[in-house]
């Protein structure tokens, strides 16, 4: 008989469950396998990892060999996933031995931070010479597998999962619901992720094709790869150093449309394959989205046309003020970075003035639509809370007026209303208390932390954005900060992915008793 949801949770359907998921990375785990053995490159690393994830899941899915899962089930399934996940994507890092994530916290920091597509990164230095081409190809994978969801993958290939697939999905992706675009969710699943590969297939197509007509000289195979995998998923990692300021401002043009569609709900272009392009365009979500999006670029290429949004030149960066085509350039790459939490770098934006900063700071909080791969508050719920408030002014000068709160044709219910002032309220809670926890960790252990660099650090990893201002800019990274801010960090970046409210009632009493 299934436990139903009055009935304490059945943590061992759960952990079996944890453990088909933790089996499959055997999988992805090939690329960078083969990849070494191309280059000439140890693959041992891959090797153990394989045989770790192989061996660790089998067990774990003996626990509960036809595991019926629960509702509560679900929200332990999802969270233990996507900490069992990057526990084993960390083990290569640490096999191989080499930099600075051959440590345990850096390993899993940079672990967690690609599987959740942070992109915030410890590596000290990002080179071949410090790292193969192969473990920074597997930084890139882990960013691809967790952009769509690690658990909608596992809904579309696994038959284990398909029973409670919506009810997983939910809790991975939560939003205002899990749009079910076939009669079957496992169906539902399958679609999300071809688009995704599709998507993932352009971006490399014309990525590489700028190489070959000779415009990115260094955007050859290997980079047009890594970059499409980290593209699509809002993730942000690169194998440059200097991000994405080190391709031509063609390749930046380039990256731009993809960062934006990724940032968008991607259940819109299903209906645009089926021939309904309208469903798009009249997308209440989707058309602010692209109004919070242009109001940000409006503001941030005013500011460097005039000259009043950089603070210092950097040599390697042509002159942006009175230049219309690098400012507008510049703001564009950085707006859609940013909001759509992909975290890429067209140039370093601790040059910028405080106003730009500023600007990119209150971009972090508005994220890309649900459905997509962005991370943060989301446009959705900005959309729904300013309907509200608008709803209530007019209930002030109107009180017996009966007004419903709309996104298009839908009415939404009060019980989502209230779910999505209480996310965004507990959102910012976390973001400030998380705010004066690092600040004064970093003057504890002597790092020039400014506050709005500790507000930069706190939003950038809960809200999965990657990079911040000050030590934790675009071309710097997260290696100054101690042991235990790190963890306190990885923490951040695990409920940010899981949009907080499905981790936190795991610590609610009530959720284990009967």
């Amino acid at each position: 008989m299934a436990l139903s949801d009055t009935v304490r949770v059945d943590w061992r359907a759960s952990l079996s469950l944890v453990g088909s998921v933790v089996r499959f990375l055997a999988v992805p785990l090939t690329f960078p396998t083969l990849l070494a053995l191309y280059y000439g490159e140890d693959p041992l690393p891959f090797l153990v990892t394989i045989l770790v994830a192989v061996g660790v899941g089998t067990l774990m899915q003996r626990l509960r060999p036809d595991p019926d899962l629960g509702h509560r089930d679900a929200f332990l399934m999802v969270a233990l996933t996507w900490v069992a996940v990057p526990l084993v994507g960390m083990l290569p890092y640490l096999v191989a031995g080499q930099g600075t994530v051959a440590h345990p916290v850096n390993a899993l920091f940079e672990s967690m931070s690609g599987f959740t597509t942070t992109g915030a990164t410890v590596l000290g230095e990002i080179s071949f010479e410090q790292h193969s081409r192969s473990m920074l190809m597997w930084r890139q994978v882990t960013q691809w597998l967790g952009g769509m969801g690690i658990v909608v993958l596992m809904v579309a290939i696994l038959p284990e999962l398909s029973v409670g697939g919506a009810r997983l999905m939910q809790e991975e992706s939560p939003g205002l619901s899990v749009e079910k675009l076939t009669p079957r969710i496992r169906e539902t699943a399958r679609a999300l992720w071809l688009i995704y590969i599709g998507l993932t297939v352009a971006c490399f197509a014309v990525y590489f094709s700028l190489n070959l007509l000779g415009l990115a000289p260094n955007m050859g195979l290997y980079n047009a790869v890594a970059h499409a995998l980290t593209t699509l998923p809002t993730g942000g990692f690169s194998p440059e150093a200097r991000s994405i300021e080190a391709f031509t401002p063609i390749v930046q043009w380039a990256v731009i449309p993809f960062m934006i569609l990724a940032g968008a709900n991607f259940a819109l272009f299903w209906y645009v394959i089926r021939g309904q392009p309208e469903r798009l365009i009249r997308n209440a979500e989707f058309r602010s989205y692209l109004f919070a999006m242009g109001v940000v670029v409006t503001l941030l290429a005013g500011l460097l046309f005039l000259g009043f949004g950089l603070e210092t030149i950097p040599e390697n960066v042509d002159t942006i003020a009175g230049n219309a085509e690098n400012s507008l350039r510049q703001a564009t790459f950085q707006a859609a970075a940013i909001v759509t939490t992909t975290g890429y770098a067209s140039m370093d934006f601790n040059t910028w003035s405080q106003s730009g900063q500023t600007i990119l700071l209150l971009a972090m909080f508005l994220g890309g639509s649900a459905g997509s791969a962005a991370g943060s508050i989301k446009i959705i719920r900005w959309y729904v809370i300013q309907r509200s408030i608008r709803r209530e002014l007019f209930s002030t000068v109107h009180p017996e007026a009966v007004e419903a709160v709309r996104v298009d044709d839908s009415i939404i219910d009060e019980e989502t209303i209230r779910g999505l002032f209480v996310f965004t309220f507990v959102f910012l809670t976390i973001f400030a208390l998380s705010t004066v926890l690092i600040f004064l960790d970093a003057n504890r252990t002597g790092i020039a932390l400014s506050t709005g660099e500790a507000m930069s650090v706190a939003v950038a990893t809960l809200g999965n954005i990657g990079p911040g201002f000050g030590v934790v800019g675009p071309m710097n990274n997260f290696l100054p900060f101690s042991a235990p801010a790190k963890l306190y960090m990885v923490l951040l970046m695990w409920i940010g992915r899981l949009e907080i409210l499905s981790v936190l009632v795991l610590f609610s009493p009530s959720y284990w008793r009967s």
